[in-house]
């Protein structure tokens, strides 16, 4: 039996509208984008321009530095926009998409045939699927030219409202075994399968020779990969690893079986401000407002998230489902001021410490807003953020380093370890209202430039 990590730091925020049911309704949409913006580090090299005729899998935009890594159209159609920001910057490739989707079509192995891990990795550079393998240390697309000492595959969410892998994935089993089975050829080390306690993603006899089984069990953020990295198999300078997501992996075996690029997916609309929080069958990069089109409350002030409430992008109707997510999270925006604010009874109020009695509720579910209850300020050394954070680092020492812009006191303190998603709940639980994520995402960026 694999054995266990319990990590008893944490935070579990239980939050209301939590996404139900297991038939999910198919969401049409019209329009469809990918954006250079959802990709760390990126500067894009556009392969078609407005007008352009295109089907799933032909190339849109591609990485400038590495040419070969290539950004393909989730659906067929007409490209009907290239939208742009300061100083000309792409924001999005939008495809307006057929009614029927044609598919292009590439030379997979056959059923039965066995691909080298070269050809694995021409055919995912090919087909625009590359990007779903990313690397840590920088949390970036992984370099095709390298290869990892090892490959983590994390299959579970643990962040607030997360979507069920278990329904994501229910009739995905041959596309999981083929993902797996071309991930396996990948690395000449182990591939991790981390799952949650309890729970076994696929029977051992389909799972490739390499592939080692781990459990973690513990709140929040168990199930984020540099968490797993860090208490399985820690990453040295000049090592990497490669994470993939458990569904992405499925879209990668889907690819490898079908020699079509078929983004097909579900996402879980979950949150207090959703009416019948429930998971939609969509396609990448849909459309923001035709999935929650008639599913929101009737309320004036409502945020919109692509992904989870803790590291997701705030985005409009107009904007588009983000690369990586399988969540759109819908919550109040909470811009007025509260009457006697924090002396209140707080009931309703979550509170990580016992400040409020509703720490008697430990089930209780809450109606979360935006609101910050303050303002920046000076850094308090409360101890909070050790709370929260699994990983034997020094976060408080970590941020100063990075705002003093010392690389050597960075790479001591183990930059090269995290990306922002691990101290996102450093920033919830934070009194003085620290942008951590910011200053963790601002800190790798300086660390590329510094060292590659």
């Amino acid at each position: 039996m694999p054995e266990t990590i319990k990590l008893k730091k944490g935070l579990d925020i239980k939050l209301e509208g939590e996404a139900g049911g297991e038939d999910p309704r198919p969401v049409p949409c019209a329009l469809h984008a990918l954006k250079p913006t959802d990709f760390r580090a990126l500067v894009p090299k556009l392969e078609v321009k407005a007008g352009d005729r295109v089907r799933a899998g032909d190339p849109l935009f591609s990485n400038k530095h590495n040419p070969a890594v290539k950004f393909t159209a989730p659906v067929s159609g007409t490209v009907e926009e290239i939208r742009r920001g300061e100083k000309r910057k792409i924001l999005a490739v939008v495809v307006k998409a057929d009614e029927r989707i044609t598919y292009k079509e590439f030379a997979t192995p056959a059923p039965g045939e066995e691909a080298p891990g070269e050809r694995i990795i021409e055919l995912l550079l090919e087909s625009g699927l590359w990007p779903l393998i990313k690397q840590r240390p920088y949390d970036i697309i992984a370099d095709p030219a390298t290869r990892p000492k090892a490959i983590f595959v994390t299959a579970f969410d643990s962040s607030p409202l997360a979507p069920d892998y278990k329904i994501l994935l229910k009739n995905e089993r041959p596309a999981l075994r083929a993902g797996l089975n071309a991930l396996s050829k990948l690395t000449g080390g182990t591939l991790h399968l981390n799952a949650r306690a309890g729970e076994t993603p696929l029977p051992a006899d389909d799972l490739p020779r390499n592939v080692k089984i781990n459990h973690f069990a513990g709140p929040h953020p168990a199930g984020n990969v540099g968490v797993q990295i860090h208490h399985l198999d820690p990453i040295n300078k000049g090592e990497t690893a490669w994470v993939v997501n458990l569904p992405d992996v499925a879209l990668i075996g889907r690819f490898l079986s079908s020699g079509r690029v078929d983004l097909r997916q579900l996402v879980a609309l979950a949150g207090s401000e959703v009416t019948a929080p429930a998971y939609l069958s969509t396609i990448t990069g849909a459309r923001v407002g035709d999935i929650v089109k008639g599913r929101l409350r009737d309320r004036e002030r409502q945020r919109v998230i692509s992904g989870n409430v803790l590291t997701g992008e705030r985005v409009t109707e107009d904007s588009f489902l983000g690369f990586y997510h399988r969540l759109i999270t819908v919550i109040p925006e909470g811009d007025r001021p509260e009457f006697l604010g924090w002396a209140t009874p707080g009931l309703e109020k979550f509170s990580m410490s016992r400040a409020f009695p509703s720490f008697l509720f430990p089930n209780k579910r809450y109606r979360l807003n935006a609101n910050y209850h303050g303002e920046q300020r000076a850094f308090v050394m409360s101890g909070q953020y050790e709370k929260v954070l699994p990983m034997d680092i020094l976060p408080v020492y970590l941020l100063k380093a990075i705002l003093a812009g010392d690389i050597e006191k960075m790479e001591q303190l183990g930059i090269l370890e995290v990306a922002p998603e691990d101290l996102a709940l450093c920033e919830f639980a934070c009194t003085s209202k620290i942008p951590v994520q910011e200053i963790i995402a601002s800190g790798i960026e300086r660390m590329m430039k510094e060292l590659t």
